[in-house]
């Protein structure tokens, strides 16, 4: 009888919040690759994201009684949005132009962002306050927190947009291992190590 009770109102409310949050998380990475145009790889995470939700339903309607479980429930599903959010941080899926518009001198920022072979597109253009300099780059949103780390440091008070793109067909990117290639051979390497 304690160990049902211990079951019932502890155990079961944490499975039921750990698989909310995974279900959760998985259907924010499903929503962004569909939004991202990678509708192969969508449906893998749909399968799991149902399957995980049939699971945690089925308990909930089983123990109707249990306040607690609505409250797992809940809780699971506002954390499984916050941890959906930081894995596509972390996954940096896609691609971002970034605009920036700066009224000083911007050939060092410009030399810099081309000598790392950003495709880099510059427009002489007026503004309320005067001349202005208009620069468009499309980028991997991998690379965006080095390039707003160059704007910082050769434009500080240059103003600059960042908006995600869906689709590129032609440009000059830096040439880099897709993200996969380098995160999950160091991931293996560190279990291996016992890291």
């Amino acid at each position: 009888m304690f160990y049902s009770n211990i079951f019932t109102w502890v155990i079961l409310p944490l499975l039921i919040f750990f698989g909310r949050i995974l279900d959760v998380s998985l259907g924010t990475i499903r929503i962004i690759l569909v939004s991202k145009g990678l509708k192969n790889i969508a449906p893998f995470f749909g399968f799991f994201e149902v399957f995980i939700w049939i699971l945690v339903i089925g308990q909930i309607m089983r123990n109707l009684n249990n306040i607690f479980l609505y409250v797992s429930y809940a809780g699971g599903f506002a954390m499984g949005t916050f941890v959906g959010i930081q894995l596509e941080n972390r996954l940096s899926l896609g691609m971002a132009i970034i605009r920036i518009i700066t009224g000083r001198e911007a050939t060092e920022l410009i030399r810099v962002l081309r000598s790392q072979h950003y495709g880099v597109t510059v427009v002489d253009a007026e503004s309320p306050t005067g001349k202005v300099k208009i620069i468009f780059s499309v980028i991997s949103r991998h690379d965006l927190q080095e390039v707003v780390k160059d704007i910082k440091k050769f434009n500080p008070h240059a103003f600059y947009t960042i908006e995600d793109v869906r689709f590129v067909s032609e440009g000059i990117f830096p040439s880099r291992e897709p993200w996969y290639r380098k995160t999950i051979p160091h991931s293996i390497k560190s279990i291996r190590k016992g890291k």
